[in-house]
């Protein structure tokens, strides 16, 4: 592995690449620490202190964990990413219902640019909304329990907050932009990886205290939990390049033509079907969901609301349950939008392929959808079990959610995803260049 990456500098495009990829993630990390004006940051530390012990404290938590942590300083970039994922999955969503999307998608790369465009603006729109109301919020001492977060509230601070978090939030989207021309890999994929990866020095130093090892008597965790925790991340990084990686193959076979004096088509070949094709995002909805009501407990102090929004809550069986089964819908609900089987059997049939011993047309389309709502369940029960992995940890071996949060749940893998996509990049860089990959056969596991 350093052999190749030694290989990988000696290479001058795709040394530069891999500088450029560097500098561009350190400038989103030093954006991170610049405050918004107007803000006491000291009085909003207290705040997120107080948070962090209820309900809401789980949803800020996963808008601060795509934020790198810039949500909890309220700084240039506390909107993060999120709205132009929002916008991205909105997107996706109307091009599977809206003809007109449907048939752009269908034009190319002219079609992609045009809905990417789309896609831009409607990042804009959402930013400029989020961003007002976290104005409105922030201004507010009865929400924070006395504090005060603002100490010039007005239309001042608003419009200013506005146009400093929507800005941070579109200059982050050109960054991801830039490392997708410029760098490489995934460039929004990296900002939220780098995003996540810059939170395990402050797990780390929580292990630490843990651990005690210079002080036996304020020892909260034992050698033995330690080696077992090892032992579990190993798997569970394991577990999840495998699910990520795994395809079912459909065979498929092209039939010959003729056409003048030369012969078409012949040759067979496979239909790679993901057996995890939601990845994240199905988790994203369903943490959307069901922290939705304990949130709004947080804000609203009506005792029925109150009640129901207790069953609602991390370490609760009703949550882990409801938790597991919004993920296994919402990775079927993304499946069926990002996955048409009768498009793919028109096109099979247009280029005159068939998969042996299923007739072309309708038989085809349904013996894709039968296979891949079989391979679905296997994908969703898996993601279900990664996701509330954290919240098992955390009962079992007593330690903070930031470090269980480690062991699995939507951070792990977007860190396993956009690393192996990354990887893929630069092997397939060394590997045209004629130098030996990270794998030594030349293949990563998955692309053969």
């Amino acid at each position: 592995m350093f052999s190749a990456l030694v290989n990988a500098f000696k290479i001058p495009d795709l040394k530069r690449r891999l500088i450029i990829t560097g500098a561009l993630i350190a400038v989103y990390r030093v954006g991170c620490y610049i405050p918004t004006p107007g803000i006491d940051g000291a009085a909003l530390a207290e705040f997120f202190t107080r948070i962090s012990k209820t309900q809401g404290g789980a949803l800020f938590g996963i808008i601060n964990m795509f934020s790198g942590g810039a949500m909890e300083r309220l700084t240039i970039f506390a909107l993060g990413i999120m709205p132009y994922i929002s916008s991205s999955i909105i997107m996706q969503l109307l091009t599977a219902v809206i003809p007109a999307l449907e048939k752009m998608a269908k034009e190319g790369k002219a079609g992609y640019e045009k809905i990417n465009q789309l896609t831009r603006y409607g990042t804009v729109l959402l930013s400029v909304i989020q961003s007002y109301f976290i104005s409105l919020w922030l201004e507010n001492p009865a929400r924070f329990e006395g504090l005060q977060i603002v100490m010039h509230p007005g239309w001042g601070f608003r419009i200013l907050t506005v146009l400093t978090l929507s800005t941070g939030t579109i200059f982050i989207m050109w960054l991801g932009e830039q490392i997708q021309e410029r760098g490489i890999g995934n460039g929004i994929s990296l900002v939220i990886t780098a995003g996540i990866i810059s939170r395990i020095p402050t797990a780390l130093n929580q292990l630490f205290v843990l651990i005690s090892p210079f002080a036996a008597s304020r020892r909260q965790i034992q050698p033995v939990t330690l080696l077992v925790m090892a032992f579990l991340l190993a798997i569970v990084v394991f577990a999840v390049i495998m699910i990520t990686q795994g395809v079912r193959k459909i065979p498929v076979q092209y039939a010959r033509r003729i056409v003048g004096r030369k012969i078409y088509g012949g040759q067979s070949t496979y239909i790679p079907l993901k057996v995890d094709t939601s990845g994240v995002i199905a988790i994203i909805f369903a943490q959307s969901i069901i922290l939705f009501p304990a949130t709004l407990a947080s804000f609203i102090p009506n005792p029925g609301f109150q009640r129901l929004a207790q069953g609602l809550i991390r370490g609760h069986l009703l949550y882990t349950g409801i938790y597991a089964l919004l993920i296994i819908f919402f990775c079927y609900f993304y499946t069926a939008i990002v996955f048409n089987p009768n498009d793919l059997s028109e096109n099979m049939k247009k280029y005159g392929g068939f998969i042996p011993g299923i007739r072309p047309g309708k038989p085809t389309a349904d013996f894709l959808d039968y296979v891949m709502t079989r391979i679905t369940l296997a994908g969703a029960s898996f993601i279900a079990v990664i996701a509330i992995m954290p919240d098992f940890i955390m009962a079992w071996l007593k330690v903070p959610y930031l470090v269980a949060s480690f062991f699995g749940g939507t951070g792990i893998l977007i860190i396993v995803g956009v690393m192996l996509d990354t990887l893929k990049q630069v092997e397939s860089h060394l590997l045209t260049h004629h130098y030996e990959g990270f794998i030594k056969t030349g293949h990563i596991r998955g692309r053969r």
